[in-house]
């Protein structure tokens, strides 16, 4: 059984290979339980930190998720607060093949399914994205996303300027033909937004959804509690609704769960998952006005699949 590490997941995986397989992937049968998420102190409601367990399969290869989240790690221990490894097993057989690292996979991953997202729901001619979030993720969205539209500006939002301008030069060597800008007032700047991709640990709204324009995709990733959302209920309202995962979004998802409990919205109004959107070209944009929300808290398939391309390339 290979032992696979955070350098070897870095230095096998491109945005260009993994979002078409993806999107290959989640055509085809999969399985894919719901995932159990178990809070370690659940007599604390202050504290937080939790195990994850999150399996799936495919006709290829079984694989497991394993991560801890513990988010008091960086204050109180200088250490990151999230930990993960994946675990392979061929299908055929059950046999070990590989423990890979989980953190740097999810990374990847959850950038490709946003960006896979966003080239089935966005529109074509999307030149705008606007990034809400500079942490870990901030680096591999930018790159998915530019690779799937051709973008002409970025907006980037973020807590910490510093952060924020780190990016932009980072990106405007990267990319000179994209001009990036730091936002410094949301109100004014949605109202002329393509793509708005959020990735944060944001409790309440970022944005105020009246001010989303027509013909605008929405994508919030950051947020997999129920008590909180990255989108209000206006946005919700206002878009066709499509999801990750049905499962997981409904047990898990504010920015879903909140508009039900308000009377507002009804589950029944998603329009389809992650699946559906591969497998069904006719159920996504129907037109150039219509706003596109998609909803993702993460799915084991999509890291097995990402894992799995490690795991060939490396053996």
């Amino acid at each position: 059984m290979k032992i696979i590490t955070t350098e070897q997941v870095q230095s096998s995986l491109n945005f260009a290979e993994l979002i078409p397989l993806l999107k290959q992937s989640f055509a085809k049968p999969f399985y894919m339980p719901q995932r159990q998420v178990h809070e370690l102190a659940p007599e604390d409601s202050t504290n937080h930190d939790a195990l994850a367990v999150l399996p799936a399969w495919n006709e290829e290869v079984i694989g497991n998720k394993v991560f801890t989240y513990f988010p008091e790690n960086a204050a109180l221990h200088k250490i990151p607060g999230l930990y993960s490894k994946i675990m392979l097993f061929r299908r055929e057989t059950g046999e070990p093949l590989a423990l890979v690292d989980g953190t740097s996979v999810t990374y990847w991953r959850t950038a490709a399914i946003s960006a896979l997202a966003s080239q089935l729901l966005s529109r074509e001619n999307s030149q705008h994205l606007m990034l809400f979030g500079t942490g870990n993720l901030a680096a591999y969205l930018l790159h998915a996303h530019i690779s799937v539209r051709k973008l002409t500006k970025i907006t980037i939002w973020g807590r910490s300027a510093s952060k924020v301008q780190k990016l932009i030069n980072e990106f405007s060597d990267l990319y000179p033909n994209i001009s990036f800008y730091t936002s410094l007032e949301v109100d004014q700047e949605i109202p002329h937004v393509d793509i708005i991709c959020c990735a944060t640990g944001a409790k309440t709204p970022l944005f105020n959804g009246e001010l989303v324009a027509q013909g605008c995709h929405v994508d919030c990733l950051g947020n997999h509690r129920v008590d909180a959302r990255e989108c209000d209920s206006n946005t919700v309202i206002k878009a066709r609704v499509f999801v990750d995962s049905l499962t997981n979004t409904l047990n898990e998802a504010g920015e879903l769960l909140m508009p039900i409990e308000e009377g507002v919205f009804n589950a029944n109004a998603i329009v389809g998952e992650l699946a559906d959107m591969c497998k069904q070209p006719e159920i996504l944009r129907q037109s150039e006005e219509e706003i596109t929300l998609f909803k993702s808290v993460g799915t084991a398939v999509s890291d097995l699949v990402s894992a799995y391309l490690v795991y060939q390339k490396v053996s």
